[in-house]
């Protein structure tokens, strides 16, 4: 019997033992691996001089993975044989770049691998690692800093490249173009850049927000900065370079037919004002109107008489510029005239606007009528605007009044002597207390000044020419959280203007105020705008 008690108490003592250590030995994973990797050395040594290797190794101390190398490597100078540089889409202890192509004599080389190296098991960034070497006998070691910001909108795009052009004697205004620069950084979080291990020397010093990044500008898709004048480096000046994008030059893209009696004109840039003649033989009695294509860079020539001919060749001109455009012509259907409001919700200072898929000619107000929800007729104001084919109808409203708009036929006839049906539109207002109203009174202005209200996204919602100080009322604001913008209309023409490097002229000022407003329903809101000195 006592044999069996101490058996007993034997096997229980070992199975609280065994409970223990079975508890002690639970997997928990443990602490998590929060120690980036370790480089244990590189191959040639980092800050190597008289560098002629064509491979570098890269050994770290745990198996790393590299991630969105594309956007986070910065090659300085930019190397027109891209490396190779390995693992891709793999773990390895070795980073290793390959080099294609010649280097240039006694010049530093960084590789700036951004946050694209962490160990592979739990991301462990190893951030802003730079090998650097140089193909002379030393190391150049200076630097230029300063911060990016946007001429136009408050906020600035991220990762700009900043660049260097070395100004000697294959230097050119057209460079930025054509060649890569000598020296690149990109932006950090708060815009600021930092161009490192330069040598001394005379520089252009400009800024890239690329749509394709290749280092080269590209007119149409890239806003550009630049300083006028070249910078001296060593210097200890922070320089700000305001990012714009350049109005688009003009030039004639192409000419087609898009119906029966219609071609298309497609430009870029500025080709509102392009003068469109026809050189092909036309019978007596024909004519032609142009219209702008809404939203799109087309002018469209209409005409009448249908011409029977293989080709018609066209002669397009622009101040100095003079392009001839032969259009095949085919049997096409003809345009519908068909019409579309363009507004439904209206403020009390908002005009009604009725666009036409085919040039409009005529308009018979005997034949429009516009009646309240009390069954009041109205009588309206209309205009044709025959650049963008609309006919504006303006007339007295009242707010929280709902309006019937119907257009007798006859009341437009096109181009082409074509009338209108019967047609039936509503529109309606909301009442005044819907909206706010906002006074803005400026201070350090200097006049002529555009001021605006704008959104979140730098659409303007508001805007008001102002050449005298006075307080400026904006009547009639949707609720919502906006900013004040003042531009500084230096060339007095009533718009914002870009700058263009190769005139070397900057974009017009702006100035925004330092914090948003907020527009409330029923409220009257009193603004001090204080522009920057």
């Amino acid at each position: 019997m006592g044999k069996s008690i101490a058996n007993l108490g034997f096997l229980v003592v070992v199975g609280m033992i065994l409970t223990q250590c079975a508890n002690r030995g639970t997997t928990t994973g443990g602490d998590k691996d929060e120690t980036p990797p370790v480089i244990i050395k590189s191959t040639p040594e980092n800050f190597s001089i008289n560098f002629d290797a064509n491979e570098i190794k890269i050994q770290f101390d745990e198996y790393v993975k590299l991630s969105n190398l594309q956007k986070q490597l910065i090659i300085s100078p930019p190397m027109n044989i891209e490396p190779e540089i390995v693992p891709v889409g793999t773990a390895s202890k070795v980073i290793t770049i390959k080099l294609f192509d010649t280097l240039q004599p006694n010049t530093t080389y960084a590789f700036n691998f951004g946050e694209s190296i962490a160990d592979n098991n739990e991301g462990n960034l190893f951030p802003y690692y730079k090998y650097v070497f140089s193909t002379g006998n030393y190391i150049d070691s200076l630097s230029v800093s300063g911060i990016v910001s946007d001429a136009l909108n408050k906020d600035v795009d991220e990762r700009v490249a900043v660049l260097l052009y070395e100004v000697d004697s294959s230097f050119h205004d057209s460079i930025l173009y054509k060649q890569k620069p000598k020296y690149i950084a990109v932006t950090d979080s708060a815009s600021g850049f930092s161009l490192e291990n330069i040598k001394k020397g005379s520089y252009l010093l400009a800024a890239l927000k690329e749509e394709n990044p290749n280092y080269t500008y590209q007119q149409k898709t890239d806003k550009i900065a630049y300083r006028k004048q070249f910078i001296t480096v060593p210097s200890d000046t922070a320089y700000e370079l305001k990012l714009f994008k350049e109005s688009i030059d003009y030039s004639f893209k192409r000419a087609r037919q898009a119906s029966q009696n219609k071609i298309a004109f497609g430009y870029e840039g500025d080709g509102e004002s392009m003068l469109i003649n026809i050189i092909s033989d036309v019978p007596d009695g024909f004519s032609s109107v142009i219209t702008k294509e809404i939203e799109k860079d087309t002018l469209n020539y209409w005409y009448r008489p249908t011409l029977k001919a293989d080709s018609l060749v066209f002669e397009v001109i622009r101040e100095q510029s003079i392009d001839t455009a032969v259009v095949k012509i085919k049997e096409f259907e003809s345009d519908s005239l068909v019409f579309k409001s363009l507004s439904s919700t209206l403020k009390l200072k908002d005009s009604y606007v009725i666009s036409a898929s085919t040039p409009l000619k005529n308009i018979d107000e005997s034949k429009v009528r516009v009646m309240d929800k009390d069954s009041v007729f109205i009588k309206p104001k209309m205009v044709l605007n025959s650049i963008i084919n609309s006919v504006v109808l303006d007339f007295d409203k009242t707010e929280k009044n709902s309006y019937d708009i119907q257009l007798l036929p006859g009341a437009l006839t096109d181009f082409y002597g074509v009338a209108n049906d019967t047609l039936n539109y509503k529109a309606s207002t909301k009442l005044q207390s819907d909206y706010g109203n906002v006074r803005i009174n400026i201070s350090n202005g200097v006049y002529p000044l555009i001021v605006q209200i704008t959104n979140d996204k730098g659409e303007v919602i508001e805007s008001s020419l102002e050449l005298n100080p006075s307080p400026i009322d904006f009547q009639d604001v949707s609720p919502g959280i906006y900013f004040l913008r003042a531009v500084f209309d230096t060339n007095q023409n009533g718009d914002y203007d870009t700058g263009n490097y190769l005139s070397k002229t900057q974009p017009e000022r702006v100035s925004y105020a330092s914090e948003p407003i907020e527009v409330r329903a029923g409220w009257d809101t009193i603004e001090e705008f204080v522009l920057a000195d």
